[in-house]
């Protein structure tokens, strides 16, 4: 998965182009520049690649979500649907706008369950942020369904997922708005960055201004730009970017690799009776950045994930016992503690998701995920094969 592993001349050559200007930042200093606007690139260079009207680059996938939720709208005293298994930056990003995050049920595809949704909506419903974990997508026919009957917006969270599809479409374009992550063990990495995509040019004139505190650009004259509303600095520098659009232009090498290596592993663990995959939608095309495989009980994929620690097979993750990514470990959510101060409707919100999630502990407590890396050799990948297969046997 991560796209380091293929770094090479040409992110040298990109950077070196960014080094001999002299130029860091993405806006101003034209004259010394040389035709370089490497942030510029690689949004154009984004939206190209995943069919949509318009791409704005950021300093984080964090910022990503937050700069994609302002620009749609979305504020104080609205609710944002998420699932139960995400990264933190999902809640934190909805609760730096003034929103409530409120945590619905995932199913066997280890994301939103549409159903859990539509139970989920209240009058303060503002959107539904499916996260499409581990490199496959939820049901997102089923969740734009639910959207445009309820007049919501659909913003998917497309961090762990860059080049996987959906019914044809590049994962991120099928929904209002989608995002990803460019950090440093992302498929695509910039080391630090992130971008959304959409094909509203209201959301992306929004989200250009939003992500400069809110300047309009207009003109050569930093200065003298006027701020059409309040913005906050989530800018990408062009050292970022560079590597970034080295890094872009290998994605469907990336995706080969990845899916080559996926392959072999699927393949060898099929033959254990015991193991099964996630589901991915019909007409869903998953990135095949990480292996998801439920074992029959809680006890047997812990005995599962111990057992395949023990036989070398590194880069493998239990999450429901995971601080970062599953709502059982989230005292700060769940118990809210923040150096800012919430509103209360974000206090009384968040009470909402005090409960119990058993549907969700269900296919988390069985899971077991394995990343993909593009470093491997083919015979590293048949050896660690063999491993998995050793380790889930001695177990079952």
């Amino acid at each position: 998965m991560p796209g380091f592993e293929l770094f090479g001349a040409e992110e040298k050559k990109e950077v070196q182009d960014v080094l001999d200007n002299g130029v860091l930042m993405r806006y101003g200093f034209d004259g010394n520049r040389n035709g370089h606007y490497k942030a510029l690139e690689l949004e154009r260079d984004l939206a190209t690649r995943m069919q949509t009207e318009h791409a704005q680059v950021v300093s984080s996938g964090t910022a990503a979500l937050t700069v994609a939720l302002a620009s749609a709208g979305v504020g104080s005293g609205d609710e944002v649907i998420m699932p139960t298994f995400t990264f933190v930056a999902s809640f934190e990003a909805i609760l730096s706008v003034g929103a409530t995050p409120i945590l619905c049920d995932i199913d066997d595809t280890l994301t939103l369950n549409p159903e859990a949704v539509k139970a989920g909506i209240t009058s303060k419903t503002k959107a539904v942020m499916p996260v499409h974990m581990c490199g496959s997508m939820a049901d997102l026919k089923a969740l734009k369904k639910i959207c445009t009957e309820n007049d919501l917006i659909l913003l998917e969270d497309a961090c762990q997922a860059i080049g996987g599809s959906y019914d044809g479409k590049p994962l991120g374009s099928y929904g209002d708005l989608g995002c990803f992550s460019f950090d440093y063990v992302k498929t695509v990495t910039c080391g630090e960055g992130g971008g959304l995509i959409t094909n509203s040019k209201v959301y992306a004139e929004n989200a250009h201004k939003y992500q400069d505190h809110g300047h309009d650009h207009i003109g050569n004259n930093r200065g003298a730009e006027t701020h059409p509303f309040l913005g906050y600095n989530y800018r990408l520098s062009e050292l970022n970017a560079a590597v970034g659009i080295a890094q872009l232009r290998k994605l469907d090498q990336t995706l080969a690799i990845q899916e080559k290596n996926y392959t072999i592993l699927r393949e060898a663990l099929s033959d254990i009776p015991q193991v099964s995959f996630r589901r991915v939608p019909e007409t869903g095309v998953e990135s095949y950045a990480f292996l998801n495989i439920f074992l029959p009980t809680e006890e047997l994929a812990k005995k599962g994930h111990n057992s395949l620690t023990e036989h070398g097979v590194d880069a493998c993750f239990y999450w429901y016992d995971n601080n970062w990514h599953y709502y059982k470990k989230w005292e700060h959510l769940l118990q809210p503690t923040s150096l800012n101060a919430l509103s209360k409707a974000q206090l009384d919100g968040l009470q909402r998701n005090n409960k119990s999630f058993d549907a969700s502990d269900a296919w988390m407590g069985r899971t077991i995920s394995c990343l993909i890396k593009v470093g491997w050799s083919e015979e590293e990948v048949k050896e660690r094969a063999s491993k998995m297969i050793e380790a889930l046997q001695s177990i079952l």
